[in-house]
């Protein structure tokens, strides 16, 4: 009989019955890739579920997991976890020791499970300030505890009764996990999602996901901590496909030529920066080799779903493809049929130059609050439209409400925020979920993000400004890495740029302009700051008049998730940024 995919754990089960796999994970240790089978995930998860009971873990403790990297560990300790009725608390790995103070008193955890010697630092440097009993570490560590202590614990036969009892109880509506939300401001928000929350978002997600059963590779590289990367980690199992975890994102391109995936999933900042490496090496070839490449690249920012340029565009993409676009497949592997974008917005010229290469980026939108997915494209049956991100999944309801913000219903949406009654209650009304984001639909469907309600201003002259519209123009330019937009309350927009400082080291060699490559010589530079005035200027010719940026600093620092810049999923954290430039910003609006 099928097994019923009720809760997290079923999945694992689910898999052994239907494709029982070989090679359900694979991580690499020591420079050699190591697999395990569906059948030992299962065995090494209960071995965990027992090793746990044996400790006292009760159903509704909390247990925190932090992992540097994706790892096979990790997602044996989840099931582990859930099984005894217990609820993961995944913790993002580089947040500062205060903040993982502040999210293991918040959840209560009780146990805490981490991937290496820098998380165990942290913890162990505020372990005395919260009710964790121990830590256990995947890496093994001298003079510390193993997960694999728990491993010889569950072998203790004595508590396989008590581990089936403590499944059969655990219902689709309970709590599953707690997601602290990265947060571009104030303290982390708890997000409870049960059981059916996940599970329904995997099941009707995996109807936008064309992949081949039991026989697919998937590459796994953005933080498992973030939901979007868990449910399509969940959603690889349900589908039998092998799941490889990079061993960093630097290492993405090396790995990917290692195990040709088929799949994988990024987060935007990251599409842009295997874009611009590639415009980097086309923009140092020469001659008849440079004017092909930037044929092709020009071709692909043309492109158009389903054949609507016509068969004389298709036959020249199909030379581009064979020629240039090859080129580009064979960097990741050779063999992707799809990549998967969510987080945050992806620049329209990405979807199409990726698709034209034959690796089309399938967007979608959604929020920690809704498992995540709300709505995807889909490449098949006329269900991709670039500029858009897709039509609404099976079972939820998306409606724009009078301001146009997103609301939205489903079995997807959380249970609440974790001990904040008032924050739960502003955003869950009615059934729907206030997103905070704007939108529309269009003609056929399809939704459109427009802004977001909280990064909108006013400037003092009582004009809306849309700061990501015009960080998503800016972007666009080879010379500018990160942007943000400032100017609530102040007389004009203004934005605080970060140059991209490799791209503009190979211009000044190519240009032999007399000027230091270091990047603070870049950021004082005047030929460099007009070069970027330029950028700036471009931008402005598609926005009105109240809207364009009026000044602009450059700072000589990369903004970076490990120095406060970046959320883990490469957002802005506006605030923070402001703060750190704040004399830039006085520079700008007290001159």
């Amino acid at each position: 009989m099928a097994i019923e995919i009720k809760r997290l754990f079923d999945f694992p089960y689910y898999q052994l019955e239907t494709y029982n796999l070989q090679k359900a994970f694979t991580s690499k240790y020591h420079n050699n890739w190591e697999s395990i089978s569906t059948q030992k995930y299962i065995e090494q998860a209960n071995l965990i579920s027992k090793g746990l009971i044996s400790l006292g873990v009760k159903p509704n403790d909390k247990i925190a997991v932090i992992s540097s990297t994706n790892r096979t560990e990790w997602n044996i300790c989840d099931i582990g976890v859930l099984q005894t009725g217990a609820q993961n608390v995944p913790i993002y790995p580089t947040i500062s020791k205060e903040d993982y103070e502040y999210v293991l008193n918040h959840s209560e955890a009780i146990y805490c499970f981490v991937s290496d010697v820098e998380v165990l630092e942290k913890i162990n440097a505020i372990k005395a300030n919260t009710k964790l009993k121990a830590i256990f570490t995947f890496d093994d560590i001298a003079g510390e505890k193993s997960w694999k202590e728990i491993l010889e614990l569950g072998n203790n036969q004595n508590y396989n009764l008590e581990l089936e009892t403590r499944k059969n109880n655990v219902k689709t509506e309970d709590l599953a996990t707690l997601i602290y939300t990265s947060g571009t401001t104030g303290k982390p928000k708890g997000v409870m999602l049960s059981h059916q929350n996940i599970v329904s978002n995997v099941l009707a997600s995996k109807e936008r996901v064309p992949l081949e059963y039991g026989k697919d590779v998937g590459l796994s590289f953005l933080p498992v901590c973030h939901i979007f990367e868990r449910m399509i980690l969940y959603l690889y199992q349900y589908c039998g496909v092998s799941i490889y975890f990079a061993e960093s994102i630097e290492k993405l391109s090396e790995n990917a030529q290692e195990i040709k995936p088929n799949v994988m999933t990024a987060v935007p900042r990251l599409y842009e920066k295997i874009y611009d490496k590639i415009i980097l090496k086309g923009e140092a070839l020469t001659g008849i080799k440079k004017g092909l490449f930037f044929w092709a690249v020009n071709l692909g920012l043309r492109y158009k779903p389903n054949g609507a340029n016509g068969w004389w565009y298709e036959k020249q993409l199909g030379l581009a493809r064979k020629l240039i676009f090859s080129k580009w497949q064979a960097a990741l592997g050779g063999e992707l049929k799809l990549m998967v974008s969510g987080s945050a917005a992806l620049q329209e010229r990405l979807t199409k130059v990726f698709a034209a290469a034959g690796m089309p980026i399938m967007e979608g939108y959604g929020l920690t609050e809704t498992s995540p997915v709300v709505t995807v494209n889909d490449q098949r049956n006329k269900g991709f439209k670039t500029g858009t991100v897709g039509k609404p999944i099976k079972e939820v309801e998306v409606k724009i409400a009078e301001n146009g913000e997103i609301l939205v219903k489903g079995p997807n949406v959380m249970l609440g925020y974790y001990k904040d009654l008032e924050k739960s209650e502003s955003v869950l009304k009615d059934g729907y979920f206030y997103t905070g984001d704007k939108g529309e639909f269009d003609a056929e469907g399809f939704l459109k993000i427009t802004g977001r309600t909280k990064e909108m201003f006013k400037t003092s002259g009582g004009k809306y400004v849309v700061p990501p519209l015009l960080e998503g123009e800016l972007k666009q330019s080879l010379f500018i890495e990160q942007v943000m937009v400032v100017g609530e309350g102040e007389k004009m927009p203004a934005a605080i740029i970060q140059p991209n400082f490799e791209f503009i080291q190979g211009w000044i060699k190519h240009k032999n302009h007399n000027i230091g490559t270091s990047n603070e010589e870049i950021a004082n530079s005047d030929i460099v700051i007009k070069r970027i005035q330029q950028e700036v200027d471009k931008c402005n010719s598609n926005f009105g008049k109240w809207e364009q940026i009026k000044r602009f600093e450059l700072t000589k620092d990369v903004w970076s998730i490990d120095d406060g810049h970046l959320t883990p999923t490469m957002k802005m954290k506006r605030a923070v940024i402001k703060e750190i430039y704040k004399d830039l910003y006085q520079k700008i609006y007290n001159n």
